[in-house]
């Protein structure tokens, strides 16, 4: 399957035996890496307990609650502007960003998050992502909305290789104009995209690059304490004015089926990721 897959996304044919590409290596990795911690880490209530026992709860985004089904939330009693997600959803599914509830009816509600529910939990991930089958029942989960809910926030994806962050990934105004950035450790802007569909949309920088963020430093030991017992992982933050908050743990970014521009880059995070760590 995992073959199949990544020729038809890539247009690659797939080295198992001998990966050098880091999108090669994350299919290694869905297919040998065991860690338990990583069930955990892909279920969107669970995962904010594993931040807590980590003693970093303060930068969990603030919950309003957590619900087994549609029936149980009170839709009066949340406030005008919320996110709503299923506890099981990836890659942007099964989000509800609720910028204004007086623009977004009840039954609309309903409508959308029960639909979520409704959906028979698949036993295995449409990528074959072993992280994701995790077990746990699928849940409602309701937490505040950062920011003004008019803007978008930049979202800091830090790629970690053994606790060691190695690039932060910049992606910003993804509503409107979406333009996505690597830079270094030392924030020095990288010349390389990474990870974008090879049939999506290409693709592009920022007109110019963007100033080391407030709280660059935090983030970092945030994402390197998060990532310490990983061979590889994807730690996700925000900055806002209000201060650092979690976004989430990625194991496999684009399920490993994206590409990067230019190619090379593939291969130098390739470098960056063993695979005789995968035990």
């Amino acid at each position: 399957m995992l073959r199949i897959q990544y020729w038809l996304q890539t247009g690659r044919v797939l080295n198992i035996k001998n990966p050098k590409r880091f999108t090669e290596k994350l299919q290694v990795y869905k297919l040998k890496y065991r860690n338990p911690k990583m069930l955990r880490c892909t279920d969107k209530y669970e995962v904010r307990k594993y931040i807590e026992d980590l003693g970093l709860g303060e930068y969990l985004i603030p919950l309003i609650g957590v619900y087994n089904n549609v029936d149980d939330i009170s839709y009066k009693e949340l406030p005008s502007q919320f996110v709503a997600k299923s506890t099981n959803g990836g890659g942007g599914n099964q989000v509800l960003v609720c910028s204004d509830k007086a623009s977004l009816s009840e039954s609309e509600f309903i409508t959308k998050v029960g639909g979520w529910m409704s959906v028979p939990k698949a036993k295995k991930t449409a990528g074959r992502e072993w992280a994701y089958m995790n077990g746990f029942e699928r849940r409602i989960i309701v937490e505040k909305l950062l920011g003004d809910g008019l803007s978008d926030i930049p979202d800091y994806k830090f790629y970690c290789f053994n606790g060691e962050p190695k690039y932060c990934q910049l992606i910003q105004n993804r509503t409107k104009d979406e333009t996505i950035d690597f830079y270094d450790m030392e924030w020095e802007h990288m010349p390389f995209y990474g990870l974008n569909p090879l049939h999506g949309p290409i693709a592009k920088s920022a007109a110019t690059p963007t100033s080391k963020p407030k709280h660059y430093e935090e983030m970092k030991a945030i994402a390197e304490k998060l990532s310490k017992d990983y061979p590889f992982v994807r730690v996700d933050l925000y900055d806002t004015p209000d201060g650092v908050f979690f976004g989430e743990l990625t194991f496999y970014p684009a399920s490993g089926y994206g590409v990067f521009n230019p190619d090379e880059y593939d291969f130098r995070l390739g470098e960056l990721l063993d695979c005789e760590d995968f035990v």
